[in-house]
């Protein structure tokens, strides 16, 4: 029972850190940066499935609200989850319950994986353009055309990778027993 618990927690801590190296890939925008976060969401949840790829998605999210340097730019704390990109960190919980419960419930396959991925895309999107208009005071339409229409397409193209890679890593790991989801 210890091992299945040790194991657990090595797969949580290692989406985590793929997680925040991910993050750190960043192209600044004036309000919103494109990160790798979201393409290592995706990665993650379809390699590791529901319950480890969340597991590790909330780790992140703690450990950058604590303070440790996880978020984009080697940012933490509270500050930025309450500031302006907040919204897109807090919807990768709901992003990665959604995408895990998704492919655990139709299967890991790559037309599942780009439905759960593309659509977990959308869903950070709306959180991120929805807290955006409350912490930057702006209209919905403001919020929208600055937090998420110049990212739609990229993150649709993000999604693609992520299925496609994710579906393909999980798969081979697999089939070589080198992962074990319990």
């Amino acid at each position: 029972m210890t091992s299945t618990k040790t194991y657990g927690l090595v797969l949580t801590a290692f989406g985590a850190a793929i997680i925040a190296v991910l993050a750190q890939i960043t192209i600044p925008l004036p309000l919103v940066p494109i990160t790798g976060q979201t393409l290592a969401i995706g990665l993650i949840v379809t390699i590791l499935g529901l319950k480890y790829g969340t597991l590790s998605v909330l780790v992140y999210c703690l450990l950058g609200a604590i303070g440790l340097p996880v978020f984009t730019g080697m940012s933490g704390g509270l500050s930025i989850l309450v500031g302006p990109t907040g919204g897109y960190i807090i919807g990768f919980i709901p992003t990665a319950l959604f995408m895990g419960w998704y492919l655990n419930k139709f299967g890991y396959t790559y037309i599942h994986g780009l439905i759960a991925n593309v659509s977990g895309m959308m869903i950070t999107l709306a959180f991120g353009t929805i807290w955006l208009k409350f912490v930057a005071d702006m209209s919905l339409y403001a919020a929208f055309m600055a937090g998420a229409a110049p990212f739609i397409l990229l993150e649709m193209m993000k999604g693609v990778i992520a299925a496609w890679v994710g579906i393909l890593v999980r798969h081979r790991l697999l089939n070589a027993n080198l992962l074990k989801l319990v």
